[in-house]
């Protein structure tokens, strides 16, 4: 079995911030958030500080930092690796790099047909 590729994946700018608030703050988390308050968008957390649910689904790691998405978020993007961005902006009042100028920015990368067959190989529970 060959290796399926990353289902969470972020540019090199998104993870210079990253290891500039793990400087400041410590160890990190991720959730995507799913609307209301701060929009669709990538929230950054000390570790533990966002309670993750039964709901919630563990996509990957980016720059050492678990990343989760809730379950329905999930269904949304589940055929497309998610991409973490930096863009200059204010964006989620809760995400730590709101007080650096600028945010975290989802991006989106549809699975080919090739890398979704590797991503059903290595994970047979997908296929619900």
């Amino acid at each position: 079995m060959s290796t399926p590729v990353e289902r969470v994946i972020a540019t090199p700018a998104a993870l210079e911030l990253i290891e500039r608030l793990k400087a400041k703050h410590g160890a990190l988390m991720f959730h995507q958030s799913g609307g209301c308050c701060d929009g669709s968008a990538p929230m950054c957390y000390p570790d533990g500080d966002f309670l993750v649910g039964d709901q919630d689904v563990k996509l990957g790691e980016i720059g050492g930092c678990a990343f989760y998405i809730g379950a329905a978020q999930y269904e949304y993007w589940k055929h497309t690796q998610i991409i973490i961005d930096v863009v200059a902006g204010r964006g989620g009042m809760f995400s730590l790099e709101g007080v650096e100028g600028v945010r975290f920015l989802s991006r989106s990368h549809f699975f080919t047909d090739e890398e979704w067959a590797g991503l059903l190989e290595a994970y047979p529970h997908l296929k619900d």
